[in-house]
């Protein structure tokens, strides 16, 4: 599955800082990790749920702390990516948890601009950056950060809403949605992953999303899945990402096949991949030898990952990627 040719929708950037990246970034910049080798933090990568995650998410980030930190974070990146199939990727990123820290947003997204911006020529990856709101902080501070991004908007091309989601519905950040549709920015925002059906809907219609990131327990309300069904909302699945986190006990049990049958547009992606366990096309292997899935369902997948992507300035590159896909053919 690693040359099938694929877009990644659903990929936190801060979410591939490898072990080794992490120690060589926190000698570059004079920070104690409190691990005694990439061992030792790779055994830290053992969670009980989200929140167990984002303790050592957030811990990790304090290594980033120059525009060439996070040139070197995504070249990281885009270069596994490139080696996986991806030739599309709508890169995340979390400017609250680096403004926090006294990391300016041009560092940020200047930073990450220096690699996304000669990506297509480097690695062969087209790319888009979407700023993600942290949902366990204020709706204040979500509007403070949108203000802080307008002079960067030539390089956003979105916006989302990530981090814990129980306890923190969509309906909290309406009006900054609002504000992000003023300025013409696309919209996307996680549901469904921790918290229930009903943070789908309320993404749906409080936030006027286009996509959905996880979504999978829409299958607990089947009127939300005929909806998304007849809309065709895509779903950016994150499998590896599910069992790391207990969404679901175990690979083998992932609803994946059965939102595929109801008519779902679900594509895979990887969301943190050096936290869980592998890449995007480590995604697709991962859930073809599990879920049995045939060659035209990953064929499928592939296909909705680049009809859901945001390229609708560039639909010579969606039709000649989705050639592409259709022209695929599995090894035997």
């Amino acid at each position: 599955m690693m040359s099938l040719p694929k877009a990644e929708l659903h990929l936190h950037i801060e979410g591939t800082l490898e072990p080794e990246l992490a120690f060589e970034l926190a000698a570059r910049n004079g920070v104690t990790l409190p691990y005694a080798d990439t061992e030792e933090l790779r055994k830290a990568y053992q969670f009980e749920d989200l929140q167990s995650f984002l303790n050592l998410y957030y811990e990790l980030m304090a290594v980033l702390r120059t525009e060439r930190d996070f040139e070197d974070l995504a070249n990281a990146y885009l270069a596994r990516a490139a080696a996986q199939g991806v030739r599309h990727a709508e890169i995340f990123f979390d400017p609250q948890a680096h403004l926090a820290r006294g990391i300016g947003m041009g560092t940020v997204v200047e930073g990450l601009w220096r690699a996304l911006g000669r990506s297509e020529e480097q690695h062969g990856v087209s790319t888009r950056l979407i700023l993600c709101f942290l949902r366990d902080q204020s709706a204040e501070s979500a509007m403070e950060t949108l203000e802080a991004a307008r002079p960067y908007l030539d390089r956003i091309i979105g916006v989302g809403l990530d981090s814990a989601e129980v306890g923190h519905p969509p309906v909290k950040f309406r009006e900054v949605y609002e504000a992000a549709a003023a300025l013409g920015l696309r919209r996307v925002a996680h549901a469904g992953e921790e918290g229930p059906p009903e943070y789908i809907t309320e993404a749906l219609d409080l936030l006027g999303v286009e996509r959905v990131d996880h979504g999978l327990r829409c299958m607990e309300d089947p009127a939300l899945v005929e909806r998304l069904v007849r809309e065709r909302i895509p779903l950016t699945l994150c499998p590896l990402s599910n069992v790391r986190l207990r969404a679901v006990d175990d690979l083998a049990g992932h609803p994946l096949p059965a939102m595929l049958d109801a008519g779902l547009v679900c594509t895979v992606n990887s969301d943190d991949p050096a936290y869980f366990g592998g890449y995007v096309g480590d995604n697709f292997d991962a859930v073809g030898k599990t879920l049995g899935l045939s060659q035209e369902r990953l064929r499928e997948l592939a296909r909705n990952s680049f009809v859901a992507s945001f390229l609708e300035d560039d639909e010579e590159r969606r039709a000649r990627c989705l050639a592409e896909v259709e022209a695929y053919e599995f090894p035997s």
